[in-house]
C-alpha cells in the first residue's frame, strides 16, 4: 500500500496536483445491489411504481451524479466526462443489482464517478420504492474494473475476493 495521496507530509488535506500528468484514456465500472421483496421488484420490473418508471428515473439520477461528483467529494477533481452508463439486471426475485460505467480522457481516474453514480441510482430506487417496501437494503457498493492512467489495470475477481491489479507499462 502506497501513502495516502491526499494529504501532504504535514498530514494537512490537499487535492493531488495532476497537473503535469499525460491525458489519457480512463475507465471505470461500479456496482451496488439494492435488496427487497419480490412483490416490490416486481413493480419495478412492471413498470408499475405508482412514482414512475423507477429504473429510468435511476438511470438519469445516477448520469447526473457522475457528472457532479466533485461537488459531493471534496477532493475530487471536476472532470468533463466522455461517457456515463447505467444497467440493471435481476440476479434473484428480490434484488436489482445497478452497474455504472464511465469514461473519460483526462489525467486522473473516474473511480468516484462511477462509485457515485452506482451509489445515487440505487438510493433513487430505495427512493422511488419506500412507499412499498421499507425493509429495503442498499449494499455491496463497489468497484469493479478501473483502467487507464499510471497505476494500470483494476478487476475484482468474478467470485468476489480480493482484486487484481496489474500496472500499466
Amino acid at each position: 500500500m502506497g501513502q495516502l495521496s491526499h494529504f501532504d507530509e504535514y498530514g494537512a488535506s490537499r487535492m493531488v496536483d495532476v497537473g503535469q500528468k499525460p491525458l489519457s484514456q480512463r475507465m471505470a465500472r461500479a456496482s451496488a445491489r439494492v435488496s427487497m421483496t419480490p412483490p416490490t421488484q416486481k413493480l419495478v420490473r412492471e413498470r408499475t411504481c405508482q412514482k414512475g418508471d423507477v429504473l429510468e428515473v435511476a438511470r438519469l439520477a445516477g448520469i447526473m451524479a457522475a457528472k457532479r461528483t466533485s461537488e459531493l467529494i471534496p477532493l475530487c477533481h471536476s472532470l468533463g466526462l466522455d461517457c456515463v452508463s447505467i444497467d440493471f439486471h435481476f440476479p434473484d426475485s428480490s434484488t436489482i443489482a445497478v452497474e455504472s460505467c464511465v469514461r473519460v480522457t483526462a489525467r486522473t481516474g473516474v473511480e468516484m464517478e462511477a462509485l457515485t453514480a452506482a451509489t445515487i441510482a440505487a438510493l433513487t430506487i430505495y427512493d422511488m420504492c419506500k412507499s412499498a417496501d421499507r425493509t429495503m437494503v442498499i449494499n455491496q457498493v463497489q468497484l469493479e474494473e478501473k483502467a487507464g492512467g499510471r497505476s494500470g489495470r483494476f478487476q475484482r475477481s468474478p467470485a468476489e475476493g480480493p482484486a487484481t491489479s496489474e500496472p500499466s507499462n
